[in-house]
């Protein structure tokens, strides 16, 4: 029962936050984050293309990632496994590389903007590796990094339950801000290893 109510709400909080860029075509995008910056970054051709890249590739890969997981579906369909996998790999590699431009304009300075920039190229290797161990037929490798890579592409749901958490104990955005840019990942990614050795157990 437990393990069935983690599962449901592993899937609902993905596809939720995995739509959430829907919100940027809807209302005033100077909303939230984006508030705060500049408008000369705002108006950049370059980074409001990275930048939507990143949301809405990222969202994709949030949206569909987490039922690659499912041994059911993997079972019965294989095929439309393998499909969403390289749409999967294909989303993250190119979010990921626009994640890491976009993060060195992160708002806070150098703390929060090297806290992003690394979140997106543990993303983007954890990502590549997971596609090559798979090519080369090394399924064991390939479950642990696909582990490794939604851990990290999962930062998208737990920045936000962990931002507004900070808000409140610090009641000061930018604290909250370059504390979240590594506490939406490191943990994950802890969270991550501990399902890797337990696997590797298996």
């Amino acid at each position: 029962m437990i393990k069935k109510t983690g599962w449901v709400l592993f899937a609902s909080l993905s596809i939720i936050i995995g739509l959430y860029p829907v919100i940027y075509f809807i209302i005033d995008r100077r909303f939230g984050l984006l508030g705060l910056k500049p408008d000369a970054i705002i108006s950049n051709a370059v980074w409001n293309t990275a930048f939507y890249l990143h949301i809405i590739l990222g969202g994709l890969a949030l949206l569909i990632g987490w039922m690659q997981f499912s041994a059911g579906i993997r079972k019965r369909y294989l095929n439309l496994h393998r499909k969403m996998g390289k749409l999967y790999v294909l989303a993250v590699l190119m979010s990921s590389l626009a994640g890491i431009y976009i993060g060195f304009y992160a708002a806070g300075g150098w703390i929060p903007a090297s806290g992003f920039i690394c979140l997106g190229v543990v993303w983007f290797y954890s990502t590549l590796k997971a596609y090559t161990s798979i090519k080369n037929k090394q399924v064991v490798q390939h479950q642990k990094m696909m582990i490794y890579s939604y851990a990290a592409c999962f930062a998208a749901v737990t920045l936000r339950i962990w931002l507004p958490l900070l808000q409140l104990v610090f009641n000061n955005f930018t604290t909250s801000y370059l504390i979240v840019a590594w506490l939406c990942w490191v943990p994950n990614l802890i969270v991550a290893y501990f399902i890797v050795k337990r696997l590797t157990r298996v």
